[in-house]
């Protein structure tokens, strides 16, 4: 196989200002809200419906993927985003090096530090170097930690990995300081897509203990309380999608309970007071 060499373009390529948004909204006290598009879901009426109501409520990234991506819409999906709502960035959420797209803004490049499966940690990663060299995305090296949810999930099984344990916030701890001293920018546990229950309060706090990047938190993530606690212990940004197929309005709430202006409170307390 031969290798373009890298031009200056590449060499001289800036660090991500996608990863300085994030790590800029977190030095700020500031939350994110993103949005995960599956392109096996892909219905343009009922996303353009989505996306007329980002403008009242916005988001702050799109993620485009899914543990499987069986069809071939995962480009009129990102065309369909680009074209409608172009001001907000498109990262891709890859489950295998075939989903490059360079049309998209950047790729959260995953590796599966909660497992051992080498093809998650790095296979998969190799055949993607070349396509994603020449892409021009903008790279988001993610420590991807799948967590239990009460079932098992499609990413587990796709993966060939077990979770880890719910009740072991220690184990994601440990596993996540690995993840940043091997240099990964960013951290993203995951109930996984129809979690029975969202990461656990104290497991999200472990890891903010022990990591100073962003940690992202996705999975069973379908009241504003449930969006609110894991906020509240630590996530900087949470990704909602099941749940928005069967709610679209649910955006609203999702979007309000990421603007407020402390987590210093209790979810209890601030539904008596909206009461």
């Amino acid at each position: 196989m031969s290798l373009t060499p890298p031009t200056t373009k590449n060499l001289l390529r800036p660090a991500s200002h996608l990863l300085n948004k994030l790590a800029d909204l977190r030095l700020r006290g500031r939350k994110a809200l993103a949005v995960l598009l599956d392109p096996d879901d892909f219905e343009p009426v009922r996303l353009r419906r989505l996306l007329q109501l980002t403008q009242q409520y916005p988001v702050d990234f799109f993620l485009v993927g899914g543990s499987l991506v069986l069809t071939e819409y995962q480009a009129a999906l990102i065309a369909l985003l680009k074209a409608e709502a172009p001001q907000v960035p498109v990262l891709l959420f890859p489950s295998h090096a075939l989903h490059v797209d360079a049309a998209a803004d950047g790729i959260l490049l995953l590796s599966l530090i909660s497992g051992r499966n080498p093809d998650f940690l790095i296979g998969q990663h190799v055949v993607a170097a070349p396509r994603l060299r020449e892409s021009g995305l903008q790279l988001l090296p993610t420590g991807y930690m799948l967590v239990d949810s009460g079932r098992p999930t499609t990413a587990s099984y796709m993966s060939g990995t077990a979770p880890l344990p719910y009740d072991k916030p220690s184990i994601a701890a440990a596993t996540a300081m690995a993840g940043e001293q091997l240099g990964l920018r960013l951290m993203y546990l995951d109930g996984g897509s129809g979690a029975q229950q969202p990461v656990s309060a104290a497991m999200i706090s472990a890891v903010r203990w022990a990591v100073d990047v962003p940690i992202i938190v996705g999975g069973g993530l379908n009241t504003g309380e449930k969006i609110y606690t894991a906020f509240a212990a630590g996530a900087d940004m949470v990704v909602i999608g099941n749940h928005l197929e069967r709610d679209p309005d649910f955006l609203a709430i999702a979007r309000q309970t990421a603007d407020l202006p402390d987590f210093s409170d209790t979810p209890a307390r601030l539904q008596q007071q909206a009461e």
